[in-house]
């Protein structure tokens, strides 16, 4: 009975991990294409993926940017960032990314997303901490 039980739970497992796939390619979608934007220096498009109350907190692009350029420097100017666990807790969907700045510091972000209600994911905050030692 025990390995019927544990067949079922994983067919169950791997049922559900498709469904989790989607938003999870969604979001880092977004989450590039803000980094991207970083990159290049454009405001607007990296102020884009921003959800509507942090727009409302920032008012304009350019104080967006000072605010990550200054706050977040790993994020405005990663030299590697990699994907770590996408989860649902409590009803927020939440999105762990390792960054390692060019100054050789590492810090775990942890996106907060939602969709808007056009089903475009936006972020609307990000936390960030710093990472145990590790080098690139």
């Amino acid at each position: 009975m025990t390995l019927i039980r544990s067949l079922l739970a994983a067919m169950v497992l791997m049922a559900a991990a498709p469904a989790f796939a989607g938003p999870a390619e969604e979001i880092h979608a977004v989450i590039d294409d803000q980094i991207e934007a970083f990159r290049a220096d454009d405001g607007d498009r990296a102020f884009s993926h921003a959800s509507p109350g942090i727009q409302s907190k920032f008012r304009t692009p350019e104080n967006f940017m000072e605010m990550v350029r200054t706050g977040y420097p790993q994020v405005y100017r990663p030299k590697v960032y990699e994907y770590q666990a996408l989860e649902e807790r409590g009803g927020l969907t939440i999105q762990e990314v390792f960054f390692f700045g060019e100054d050789g510091s590492a810090v775990v972000a942890r996106y907060f997303m939602e969709r808007n209600g056009d089903g475009v994911w936006k972020i609307t905050g990000v936390d960030l901490r710093q990472a145990p030692e590790l080098s690139v």
